[in-house]
């Protein structure tokens, strides 16, 4: 895999240094209510700051504001509070939403000289935006000497381990509502993998019709509900005995067991995406064991993609018990797939 150059190899002593970073983090009562985004983009920031950068302008999307009761809704404002308490240094500007203008997500090359303006050199570091060519990760890579963050380098290194050639029995672990969303990554790794273990609502769909041309495991029992909702009417039952108009909104017990002994046999492993509705307690039981089960696997390299993973790690405590935690969501799967991203194709290489 091509690497871009690295922000490392630049000298940034007395420079403004713009920054694109993913500081796209929740919020509750105006505070941010998870920091592990804000966390992950210190190690570029540190580093330019350590080697005498003059001022750096942080950048980032957050949220999707389209109006100005949304602007307002997404400003920038608790992020940069929150960075601050971080990174205590006053040569660090957080610049406000970069999504709110239309450039954005135009790609207009007018915002681009926009964000470029006054500074001497860009740094990428948001690999979770960059299969995205918008103004803020393509245009202005264009217009600056462009390099590579950290962040950005270490994920282009740790996923494009599953690129090459694995250590093997290799276990990919897939979920979620839609098999179009994850058709890519599973068609350009699963042909290699020696286990594809599917889960969640495109279980269903794979089931019926599998358009790969290879195996997967499917549940062999669920926890079925009458409908959608939390507190549902629930039962257990083998994935051919669902009720009709019932839901399998997490994996049974029996297939917890069994794509659990495929990952501890796993020497890699790729997991994305949720066994099911585990937001709901009564339907997080498949989604805490298989999350349970690549942590235990210390024998194996482990990388887990997708927000809804990563979350559960993190609400169990194991994100620290996996080789890879993945910040890319969307860019991670794309990576996967084998397509080239915008934002790293627009970085010379080192």
């Amino acid at each position: 895999m091509r690497l871009p150059r690295s922000v490392r190899d630049v000298p940034v002593a007395g420079k403004t240094v713009l920054v694109r970073a993913d500081l796209n983090v929740p919020l509750e009562d105006g505070r941010v209510a998870d920091d592990t985004r804000i966390r992950a983009s210190l190690p570029t920031l540190q580093l330019l700051l350590e080697q005498d950068a003059a001022e750096v302008r942080v950048c980032s999307h957050h949220g999707r504001p389209e109006t100005e009761e949304d602007r307002a809704k997404y400003a920038m404002a608790p992020v940069a509070a929150r960075l601050r308490e971080l990174l205590p240094d006053g040569r660090v500007q957080v610049l406000e939403n970069t999504r709110f203008d239309p450039g954005e997500t135009s790609n207009d090359e007018r915002f681009a000289r926009e964000l470029a303006g006054g500074c001497d050199l860009y740094v990428d570091d948001a690999f979770g935006s960059a299969h995205r060519a918008h103004a803020s990760t393509e245009a202005v890579a264009h217009l600056l000497p462009a390099y590579a963050g950290l962040l950005l380098l270490a994920e282009l290194e740790h996923l494009g381990r599953l690129l090459g050639e694995v250590e093997r029995p290799f276990v990919l672990i897939s979920g979620g509502a839609k098999v179009e969303d994850k058709l890519g990554v599973l068609s350009n790794l699963g042909g290699r993998a020696g286990a594809v273990l599917v889960g969640g609502k495109m279980a269903e769909e794979l089931r019926v019709e599998n358009p790969l041309d290879f195996e997967v495991e499917v549940p062999v029992d669920v926890v079925a509900a009458a409908e959608f909702a939390r507190d549902a009417q629930s039962r257990l039952c083998a994935v051919d005995e669902i009720p009709d108009g019932w839901l399998g909104l997490d994996i049974g017990p029996e297939t917890r067991t069994r794509f659990s002994e495929r990952i501890e046999e796993a020497r890699t492993i790729f997991w994305n995406g949720p066994m099911g509705v585990f937001e709901w307690p009564p339907f997080a039981n498949g989604t805490k064991a298989v999350a349970e089960a690549v942590a235990a696997n210390q024998d194996a390299y482990s990388v887990v993609g997708g927000a809804d993973s990563v979350r559960a790690l993190n609400e169990l405590g194991l994100a620290d018990q996996v080789s890879w935690v993945s910040t890319g969501g969307g860019a991670s799967l794309e990576l996967l797939e084998g397509k080239e991203l915008p934002g790293v194709a627009a970085i010379p290489s080192s």
